[in-house]
């Protein structure tokens, strides 16, 4: 209950604050409340967490050291250690649709289990790309803008593509 209540505070108020580029406090709000209300992330003034972040419920979800996440991201659940930079309108899924039956609509299988993904330490994350459950992105990683991740991308490469294909190691 009271969980939901953060929530609820977060979703209608919070979030709504204007981009940093307009007022820089209301980083700095958003950062403390994500920290000290939902505890998904250690307070830090390096950290960006701009308008309109979807958290899902914040109860899986965990954000590490000076990240920077975008305006309008998605996350259902996530590990995201350390540095990590997130671009604007990126999708994090945990969980998607059953679809093995066909004698039931999709809509009436119900969700698979959730199965958060990770993103280590360094990784970036460009404009509109969809992480999908259970992938991992390595240390260090980029995935180009409009890239859809459905596996795990090695550590100090460049994925891009849909879906995304392994374009070149960092060096």
């Amino acid at each position: 209950m009271f969980h939901n209540l953060k929530l609820f505070l977060y979703y209608a108020f919070i979030q709504h604050l204007p981009h940093s580029r307009l007022m820089g406090f209301s980083n700095t709000i958003r950062v403390w409340y994500a920290a000290e209300i939902l505890k998904i992330m250690p307070y830090d003034k390096q950290s960006v967490l701009e308008h309109n972040v979807y958290l899902s419920n914040a109860k899986e979800t965990s954000i590490g050291h000076n990240c920077r996440i975008n305006e309008h991201v998605f996350i259902q659940q996530a590990i995201i250690e350390d540095e990590v930079l997130i671009a604007p309108h990126v999708a994090i899924l945990s969980v998607s649709h059953k679809h093995d039956r066909i004698d039931i609509s999709i809509v009436d299988q119900g969700d698979t289990r959730p199965n958060p993904p990770r993103i280590k330490k360094g990784a970036w994350l460009g404009r509109n790309v969809v992480i999908l459950p259970g992938v991992t992105i390595g240390e260090g990683a980029i995935v180009a803008a409009g890239a859809i991740v459905n596996r795990d991308v090695a550590a100090f490469t460049i994925v891009g593509g849909v879906p995304a294909k392994f374009i070149k190691k960092r060096t």
